[in-house]
């Protein structure tokens, strides 16, 4: 069975380029994320084909905000399409209306804490309150915890301070911002590598750009697995 540690962000421009990405990895991987630049592009479709034809964990990346009415009816929505993972802000009253729609599903709720791209000048031109960037991420993940998230979305530089949590125990950490040793950092700007991010906590860590504008995108992924692996036996 392949490490499903490792989730595939399938940032490509449409469904034609996820199923060739797909082909490319096989069995190398078998859990992928898809997420609203793909949604136009026949996301979901992919989404169904990879997990109802090909046995793949699917990680729907939608990071849904609105009022709870919307939220809970966007949510029920989604869950008839049977997937692993979807995405909702942290916020409590976004989480508790997701858990609503989710009802009866076996869909895991994660929740975004703060976004892997943003540093505290990013917040402060949002007018979010002052303070720590790493404790206002920890703080929100204990939130979304107690408001019945299965799982949240920090970067894997938090993530030993939310396993520490008492809120944490049996949830899911999920990071983005994994970058092996040397790659790009793209728009990321709190990164680790896989063995890091795994000795951090971390359940799952997405990898997107260092895998599919790779030469070789399946031995990257192998590379990163590696990497994590490696860790594991330390």
């Amino acid at each position: 069975m392949p490490d499903d540690r490792l989730i595939v962000a399938m940032d490509v421009p449409n469904a034609l380029a996820g199923f060739k990405l797909a082909e490319e990895l096989g069995d190398a991987v078998s859990f992928y994320k898809i997420g609203l630049g793909m949604l136009t592009g026949g996301g979901l479709a992919l989404a169904n084909e990879l997990k109802e034809e090909h046995g793949k964990r699917i990680f729907l990346d939608m990071k849904l905000f609105d009022i709870p009415a919307t939220v809970e009816a966007a949510v029920r929505g989604l869950a008839q399409f049977n997937l692993d993972f979807l995405t909702v802000h942290g916020d409590p009253y976004v989480v508790r209306a997701a858990k609503e729609g989710a009802a009866g599903k076996d869909l895991k709720i994660l929740g975004v804490t703060v976004l892997t791209s943003l540093d505290r000048s990013n917040l402060d031109e949002a007018m979010i309150r002052g303070g720590d960037l790493a404790e206002i991420t920890v703080e929100r993940a204990a939130r979304a915890f107690e408001a019945g998230a299965d799982g949240i979305i920090t970067s894997p530089n938090e993530a030993a301070a939310i396993r520490a949590l008492p809120q944490a125990e049996g949830r899911l950490i999920v990071t983005p911002g994994v970058r092996p040793k040397g790659a790009d950092l793209g728009d990321q700007k709190r990164v680790a590598t896989p063995a890091q991010a795994v000795a951090n906590g971390v359940d799952h860590i997405v990898v997107g750009r260092p895998i599919w504008k790779a030469p070789n995108p399946r031995q990257a992924a192998l590379s990163i697995l590696h990497d994590m692996e490696n860790h594991a036996t330390q």
